[in-house]
């Protein structure tokens, strides 16, 4: 029995440690054309401090080669247990 109770507690921390939640939202959109050229930005928060210097809209855009004006940009979450994966997802015409 209580192997069945030890087997039972280990797969449930498994599981919830593995899961996740994303969610994608508009930041800001401009008057410029949206197009094909798509730029990320990345980091990982951890209790609230973002553990990735190169984070923001200016780096998305410059990851995607976007010079000209940005049309769009999103903010995608994933939330795990303690941990945050965050993107800034730019779009131009360009």
């Amino acid at each position: 029995m209580k192997k069945i109770i030890l087997k039972s507690a280990i797969i449930i921390a498994v599981v919830a440690l593995l899961s996740s939640c994303t969610v994608t939202l508009p930041v800001a959109v401009s008057e410029a054309p949206i197009g094909n050229k798509r730029g990320v930005s990345e980091s990982v928060v951890v209790l609230g401090l973002h553990l990735n210097n190169d984070f923001g809209i200016k780096d998305a855009a410059k990851n995607g080669k976007i010079t000209g004006a940005i049309a769009t940009v999103d903010k995608s979450t994933t939330d795990f247990i303690l941990v945050q994966k965050v993107e800034l997802i730019v779009t131009a015409a360009e």
